[in-house]
């Protein structure tokens, strides 16, 4: 790794740029999906992402022509991550608030967890992993109170609900076959050609079901469109892979509880959002819930390479 590289300043606005650009896209969503169809956001966000990050990975000299195998995964990966996973959230914006969205969405490292313990050679939990999986249940349900208590008059927010937490599954699902295949690929390559094939079929789909005339493109939709394209696809996930590369990964990692309190403050300040009294226990309930899973999987991670023979 290349640590020493790194300048004192380059990494703090690295980790700003992933913090506070990943966690301003529920905002820029919420803008956007009230004049786009989900799939056209969506769609015409990694559509144009992924072809100006392969075009910016091929001026550098990599190679993004991939054998079929390579591509026929990190398409199936694309489609888990970014179609159900993050174009679910935009369906899921709907009806709920961002900030609201971001705090579900959170929920992503408890479902990494669960499935990474019941792969063949999955990954166990320390105690503190357990205590955060079981405090994660209680901050969901805090979270989701306020609509269930008030489902016929809130069923909106019970359905984007559902939606958002059926996309962080997939996402998680995504993600775990991401990290097991351990494809030879570029990152960013990777996430050029996932971003590619994401946004093609969103905007086919879109289109097919009417999605791009039943869209308004006002100053507001494109400015959406633009700020994700830019600041959430470009900025933000190149500041990630940099930081991938220069600071150890359980670092990175602190985006997952970092970036829905985020949401959640710029929800209030931008859009007057506001939580019920029982949802910002659910947030607590939740970050923490993220921080102890996270330092767990972690813990283990770092107890298997110890056990490991060293390779000469």
């Amino acid at each position: 790794m290349k640590r020493l590289n790194a300048s004192s300043f380059a990494i703090p606005f690295a980790f700003g740029c992933v913090y506070f650009f990943w966690g301003s896209t529920y905002t820029a969503i919420k803008v956007g999906v009230q004049y786009l169809h989900p799939l056209i956001l969506g769609g015409m966000r990694f559509f144009i992402a992924g072809v100006l990050l392969l075009a910016f990975c091929a001026a550098r000299g990599r190679r993004i022509f991939l054998p079929v195998r390579e591509l026929g995964w990190l398409a199936a990966i694309g489609l888990l991550l970014l179609v159900g996973g993050n174009i679910g959230l935009v369906f899921g914006e709907r009806y709920i608030d961002s900030g609201l969205a971001a705090l579900l969405l959170a929920i992503v490292p408890l479902y990494v967890a669960i499935l990474s313990m019941l792969l063949p050679r999955g990954e166990k939990l320390l105690m503190r992993g357990w205590l955060g999986l079981a405090l994660g249940f209680v901050g969901l349900v805090a979270l989701l109170w306020p609509g269930i208590r008030q489902a016929n008059a809130q069923h909106q927010q019970v359905l984007g609900s559902v939606i958002v937490l059926c996309g962080a599954f997939f996402w998680a699902v995504g993600s775990v076959l991401s990290r097991e295949l351990k494809l030879p690929v570029n990152p960013m390559v990777a996430a050029g050609w996932e971003m590619l094939v994401a946004g093609t079929v969103s905007l086919v789909v879109g289109v097919a079901v009417g999605g791009w005339h039943a869209s308004h493109w006002t100053r507001d939709a494109i400015g959406a469109v633009a700020y994700l394209v830019t600041f959430g696809s470009l900025v933000g996930y190149t500041a990630f892979v940099w930081l991938l590369d220069h600071v150890p990964v359980s670092k990175v990692t602190t985006y997952a509880y970092v970036n829905p309190v985020v949401a959640v403050i710029l929800g209030a300040l931008l859009l007057g959002e506001h939580l019920a009294g029982t949802e910002y226990i659910g947030m607590a309930a939740v970050v923490i819930a993220v921080v102890l899973v996270t330092s767990s999987r972690i813990r283990v991670e770092a107890r298997q390479l110890e056990a490991e023979p060293a390779k000469v």
